[in-house]
């Protein structure tokens, strides 16, 4: 008698998908893969998440299509990767908004450390600080001191809750000791114009959505959010070279996938990922946003997870200290 003979209906089919489990793994993929970006099309983690799956599809031998799922500061979407089979053929790109969550939210249908197999980090994204063409203050140093004295006079604009630019603008605000009014958007698009229109005072955002503008001067620079200078500003002073000596963000992308997925599709996810950050097109298309590649080390499924943990550890008792949360 064989060894199926012996066993049940039910045990026959659990043997059968175990047996076939490693196999399916091996020849991963075998179909299309859907990458999820939690915000609207058009956005900063939109453009870096659609140029990283261009870059992957051809890494990875099969097509990585973009399928955008915005909603509640990214938390659908994240929910909705959480719940998904744990095959490898549905992968999330977040950002920082991964580690502001568990602190902006009082209650998440997923859990950022225990619902995801980690693939790697991205790339960084620097923020830039930009006004409205005819606001008042000339200089970075000038906006500080209006900031001061007229602070809840000065429209902030951010693009919705959890967003990048909301972070930003929270940072800030504690950085300088005065609150401004915060006008949030439906994405980052239609804040860049109400900026550019006049509705809003200021706006903090990411390079890859800023860039076109500072460098064409329709909007008002007063400086980046890095530690350093950025080579593609290089007459741009940092916030902290205006007076804000404990001003830094820097938003970090990384990718995951549903928990459970089998190591060894993670594997090659991540083989995918690190060759495509290595092609000189992706490095280029970046490069010329100001975004920043992380270093290999980086690159990895330990490298992002590390880096989750930090920034949950950073974010939460800034986040509660500022009394901001979502129902």
């Amino acid at each position: 008698m064989s060894r199926f003979a012996r066993l049940t209906p039910i045990a026959v089919f659990a043997s059968l998908l175990a047996a076939a489990g490693p196999a399916a793994s091996q020849s991963f993929p075998t179909r299309p893969i859907t990458m999820v970006i939690p915000f609207a099309a058009g956005g900063p983690t939109d453009l870096l998440g659609r140029a990283v799956a261009q870059a992957m599809s051809e890494t990875i031998g099969q097509t990585v299509l973009v399928e955008n799922r915005p909603g509640a500061g990214g938390t659908l979407a994240s929910a909705a990767v959480a719940r998904a089979q744990p095959d490898g053929y549905t992968v999330l790109l977040h950002h920082i908004g991964m580690s502001t969550a568990p602190a902006l939210y009082r209650k998440l249908n997923y859990n950022p450390l225990q619902s995801y197999e980690y693939i790697g980090q991205v790339a960084d994204v620097p923020m830039t600080l930009i006004a409205r063409p005819n606001f008042q203050p000339a200089t970075p140093g000038e906006f500080i001191s209006y900031m001061k004295t007229n602070g809840s006079k000065v429209n902030i604009a951010h693009a919705g809750l959890g967003a990048a630019s909301q972070l930003c603008g929270m940072l800030l605000q504690q950085a300088i000791g005065a609150e401004a009014t915060t006008v949030p958007y439906q994405g980052t698009g239609p804040a860049m114009t109400g900026l550019m229109g006049g509705q809003v005072d200021v706006m903090c955002d990411q390079t890859m959505q800023t860039m076109p503008y500072i460098q064409s001067k329709r909007v008002k620079f007063y400086g980046v959010t890095t530690k350093d200078r950025l080579k593609q500003l290089p007459d741009a002073p940092t916030m902290r070279e205006a007076g804000l000596k404990d001003f830094e963000v820097v938003v970090w992308h990384g990718i995951y996938a549903p928990k459970g997925t089998p190591p060894a599709v993670t594997g090659k996810l991540n083989e995918a990922l690190r060759a495509a950050l290595k092609q000189p097109t992706l490095n280029k298309r970046l490069d010329d946003l100001g975004v920043q590649i992380v270093a290999p080390e980086l690159q990895t499924p330990k490298g992002l997870q590390d880096k989750l943990n930090a920034e949950i550890g950073r974010w939460g008792p800034l986040i509660r200290a500022a009394g901001t949360y979502a129902d």
